[in-house]
């Protein structure tokens, strides 16, 4: 609860008293009214944050106040931008991400004193002699990651440990192309040599990839349905003795001055106590049509952009590496810049994680769609959305699988994120990748039943390149956690390890090998089939059956998906999911090309089509558990 909310239910007010002397000399200064400051200190006993944040969230002082208040206390003074450059670095044993996120700068004065530029004394650095030095945060970080701009930048790109990244591979091009080239040839060989036994092999595969699919969808579903097929609302009480915690947001940006003005609209909707929000909207330094945009933009207080500078790879998890040093949170969160957040979605995320065990280091959300009205692709976009998020990724995690993080809604303990390094900057789905880590680490991740609203990609080409990029990192993904298959069994055990390659496996070789499984159609259509000579008629029949019992049940667990309010009006679009996938498995040729030549290219998804067209859209706050 806010300052204005406080003042229209006449919450008690209290004095400040003497032992207060930063909060009494802003009474006395005229700073702050004596009836707001006790409304302020009312919301810090409940909320984990410093007085300034308060103040400067609810709009009732400026920072420079702030801050010439603090030096008046301390006997000191504000120093500028260009003050600060005039000072050398004075070396006190703090990392360069430490000093990023507390916001001190350990310097030498100008007369030789050791001293500490900061916006929020006292500061804990183990130099209880040094002078304290007033200066704006933003100062402060823009300075600081200047001085440190080559540790900082190399550090974004190599955070995660070489054995659990796929950053090594850029330095093998020449071998990779050859190994390819000469797998390739060798495929054509064989396949002019001996095309029914090559077709045949590939035929076995891909049905057998199939079934092992459908079995492991089916489990999940099964398991959701024990659950009432619903995901139950979480609590959002208070935890007696635990106030809210500070959580940081990233909102990573590139190339969005489509929907700028949208997701700020979107993100001040957030009903989180805004001293304990820290949002951090990050920018790339060649993106200078997004930073303009933004300029132009009043950001609230807990609200900040932060220019991550240019480098290779230019990818979303470089970007949320650099950013990660600026978070203030204890709790992490990830949006999209298309995403609509329900209001709520933070405080039930942080009574949950009050609530949770110590090994549950990440919740994910639920995505879904705002536009699915939009054409046929956005349809089945969404209907493909709804069965993963709703059915299946709650089973696997009911069957005690390890489950592959989606991109956005996804909340991590910070202690945990920074143990594993954070996000590998090189692999294009940063997100799954992690969601393994996590589990070789021993620790787990949730679902809940918060709901974030996304544009669906409703284009085919950029649908396309997204998919690719999505396909090609779980292609990154999983040889990166099969470098050493022994030590992968002994780190998720045998249930995950096989989930794990139950789930990888059958996912890239359906899309891969789908024009093989397309070619049975030919049976149903009573035209001859390549493997006639080898399996006869009925064989062929037999199973043509099963690959269309497989595809009629998952029709049902579609369907299923979409059966709440939100989303009935997809269900006369089911039928037609199977000619949506097709697509899939051109993405899926793009991404093996691409991981070949191109493996750390982010094809960036082209978001704000929703916007320049299209019908009428879901409400951005629909919710459904469903």
């Amino acid at each position: 609860m806010g300052i204005s909310e406080l003042r229209q239910v006449g919450a008690p007010l209290a004095t400040p008293g003497a032992s207060e002397s930063y909060a009494a000399q802003l009474v006395r200064s005229g700073a702050i009214s004596a009836s707001d400051m006790a409304l302020v200190q009312l919301v810090q006993k409940h909320c984990d944050a410093p007085l300034e944040r308060i103040l400067l969230s609810e709009g009732l002082t400026d920072e420079d106040t702030l801050l010439k208040a603090h030096a008046a206390r301390l006997t000191t003074r504000c120093v500028s931008r260009s003050d600060m450059a005039g000072l050398p670095t004075r070396d006190s044993g703090v990392s360069a991400g430490e000093m990023l996120r507390a916001g001190v700068l350990p310097v030498t004065d100008r007369d030789g004193t050791p001293a500490i530029v900061t916006h929020t004394p006292p500061v804990t650095t183990g130099d209880p002699d040094a002078r304290m030095l007033m200066a704006p945060r933003k100062d402060i970080q823009a300075e600081i990651s200047q001085r440190l701009h080559e540790t900082l930048t190399e550090a974004a790109q190599a955070r995660v440990p070489d054995v659990e990244s796929c950053r090594s591979w850029g330095n093998h091009f020449w071998l990779r192309l050859g190994l390819t080239l000469g797998f390739l040839s060798l495929v054509c060989a064989l396949t002019i040599a001996f095309p029914l036994a090559v077709f045949g092999l590939l035929a076995f595969w891909a049905a057998l990839t199939l079934v092992v699919s459908f079995c492991l969808k089916l489990a999940a579903f099964i398991a959701r349905l024990s659950r009432g097929g619903k995901t139950p609302p979480l609590r959002l009480g208070p935890v007696p003795g635990a106030p809210l915690p500070r959580v940081s947001i990233m909102v990573p940006l590139f190339r969005e001055t489509e929907i700028a003005h949208a997701l700020i609209a979107r993100l001040q909707r957030l009903t989180y106590p805004k001293c304990l929000l820290d949002v951090i909207l990050v920018l790339e330094e060649e993106d200078d049509l997004t930073r303009q945009t933004l300029a132009q933009i009043d950001l609230p207080p807990w609200m900040r952009a932060v220019v991550v500078p240019d480098g290779q790879p230019r990818t979303k998890p470089r970007a949320m590496n650099y950013a990660l040093d600026f978070c203030e949170g204890d709790i992490i969160g990830i949006f999209d810049a298309e995403d609509a957040p329900t209001p709520d979605q933070i405080t039930a995320v942080a009574r949950r994680f009050q609530q949770a065990p110590p090994d549950v280091v990440c919740l994910q959300g639920i995505l879904d769609y705002y536009n699915p009205r939009q054409n046929w692709l956005a349809r089945c976009f969404t209907i493909e959305y709804a069965t993963w998020f709703r059915m299946i990724m709650p089973g696997m995690a009911l069957l005690g699988l390890a489950i592959p993080l989606g991109g956005t809604t996804l909340y991590f303990r910070r202690d945990a994120l920074e143990k594993l390094g954070g996000w590998d900057a090189h692999n294009v789905t940063e997100d799954a990748d992690l969601g393994f880590r996590l589990a070789r680490h021993g620790y787990r991740t949730e679902m809940i039943a918060t709901v974030t609203g996304e544009e669906a990609n409703c284009h085919i080409w950029p649908w396309i390149r997204q998919r690719s990029r999505w396909l090609k990192g779980y292609m990154t993904t999983y040889l990166v956690h099969m470098r050493d298959p022994r030590l992968l069994y002994r780190q998720l055990g045998a249930w995950k390890f096989w989930g794990f390659q139950a789930h990888f496996v059958t996912a890239l070789s359906q899309f891969v090998l789908a024009p093989v499984l397309w070619s049975f159609w030919l049976v149903l259509l009573g035209l001859p089939h390549p493997l006639d000579p080898v399996l006869g008629r009925d064989m062929l029949v037999t199973l043509c059956s099963l690959f269309l019992t497989v595809e009629i049940l998952g029709m049902v667990i579609n369907a299923a998906a979409v059966t709440g309010p939100d989303h009935r009006h997809l269900l006369p679009w089911v039928p037609t999911m199977h000619f949506y996938a097709p697509l899939g498995a051109i993405a899926a040729y793009k991404a093996l090309y691409e991981l070949v030549l191109k493996p750390f290219f982010w094809d960036k998804t082209a978001h704000g089509l929703s916007l320049r067209s299209g019908p009428a859209r879901r409400s951005d706050n629909a919710v459904d558990f469903s």
